[in-house]
């Protein structure tokens, strides 16, 4: 799985979608089209929650 932040005008083109249609949720606001995902390899797994940064990030 691979997060982006960008352009929901732009990326799903390449195949990106809003990652919360994973269950996937982003640490800070920002509009759920905007925050998107793709999937690299398929698996049977399930991956949610909300992304945690590494404390360099200071998010």
């Amino acid at each position: 799985m691979k997060l982006f932040l960008g352009s929901e005008k732009y990326y799903p083109k390449f195949g990106y979608v809003p990652a919360l249609g994973y269950g996937i949720k982003a640490p800070f606001e920002v509009a759920d089209e905007n925050f998107m995902a793709i999937e690299l390899n398929y698996t049977d797994e399930k991956i949610e929650g909300t992304v945690k940064y590494a404390e360099e990030f200071g998010i």
